[in-house]
């Protein structure tokens, strides 16, 4: 892959981007993220109040990139096969019986988990396999998913009655957290009049299934200076609360990210720079990416918290130590300029 074609995949993803932006006002940093979750090959989860435009952006997305999507209510009585599908026995004109298997939602390239945490911890199992393998396992039988497969889920960061936790093995499936905040007044008062009137924009395909794939594999040929490699590895490294941790992550933090942190920082830095028109990522994308990357990835004790401690702060804490940017530079540098 050449030059040009990395300039020809950024110019579309630039016009995809503003596509969807028409559609979701005043969320550019929710936006770039969900887009480089997607590039990067993987799985977003949105964390955000009701009414902020969660549901809209990934019907967008999938619209914009060209991808045939699903969405799943997640309800407590939501059971593994309502999303996996399931093998019915059918009989023929002449009597004879077989079992058919009939497909599931998750059978699609682009699924959306709304509000995962309402169902089960059985049902939310059944995401395991299919976020991380891309194929389900159905009475024994492997059935693989469409290419290219992705999960951007929802999640209520305020009602907590009636819900189940998401345990840690399935929230380190998610290459990022993505936080849904309030739009600012000009953003809100654009959104009121864009969407209380008798017409509302459309959205037309920029991508399609095959282009998407493209996109992923020309972000995993990018190269990475050795510096952003170190930076990385210096800044996962610094969050787990071993012998080898600051006193503050060794106080505070009961554990810490994986190596597969690692992996997604490398990956999404790569992402935003494609993204941003950049053919190698920096520094700045590695601060601006640790907080998605991390904030699902650790745990505060509760001495901690009761401290008045938050992940968000350490986090700030330890991009400031590792990369030389401000404090604030995790938090508000996810936006691509």
């Amino acid at each position: 892959m050449d030059i040009k074609d990395f300039e020809n995949i950024s110019a579309k993803l630039a016009e995809a981007r503003t596509a969807v932006a028409k559609r979701v006002i005043g969320q550019p940093k929710v936006i770039d993220e969900t887009f480089i979750a997607i590039l990067s090959g993987g799985h977003g989860l949105l964390v955000g109040a009701p009414g902020l435009a969660k549901t809209r952006l990934v019907e967008t997305m999938g619209a914009v990139l060209g991808l045939h999507s699903s969405r799943v209510q997640f309800t407590p009585d939501l059971m593994p096969a309502d999303i996996l599908g399931a093998e019915v026995l059918e009989t023929s004109a002449d009597g004879a019986r077989a079992f058919r298997f009939i497909e599931g939602p998750v059978f699609c390239q682009l699924l959306m988990a709304d509000e995962i945490n309402r169902a089960s911890p059985r049902t939310q199992s059944a995401l395991l396999q299919a976020m991380q393998e891309h194929h389900v396992t159905v009475a024994g039988a492997r059935r693989d998913l469409p290419e290219p497969f992705h999960v951007l889920a929802t999640q209520n960061p305020i009602e907590h009655e009636g819900t189940y936790p998401l345990p840690e093995a399935q929230l380190d499936r998610f290459l990022l957290q993505i936080d849904v905040d309030y739009p600012d007044r000009d953003a809100e008062r654009a959104i009121v009049l864009a969407t209380t009137g008798i017409e509302e924009s459309g959205v037309s395909p920029v991508f399609d299934a095959a282009g998407v794939i493209a996109a992923q594999e020309a972000v995993r040929r990018m190269p990475v200076g050795e510096s952003v490699i170190e930076a990385i590895l210096d800044l996962v490294r610094a969050a787990r609360p071993d012998e080898t941790a600051s006193e503050l992550v060794q106080r505070a933090v009961n554990w810490g990210p994986s190596p597969r942190a690692a992996q997604a920082l490398s990956l999404a830095v790569r992402a935003r720079a494609l993204l941003d028109g950049r053919f190698a990522p920096s520094l700045a994308d590695v601060a601006a990416l640790a907080h998605p990357v991390l904030r699902h990835r650790m745990a505060l004790g509760f001495a901690a918290r009761a401290e008045g401690l938050t992940i968000d702060g350490i986090i700030d804490t330890l991009v400031s130590g590792i990369t030389g940017a401000g404090a604030g530079a995790g938090a508000g540098a996810g936006a691509v300029a």
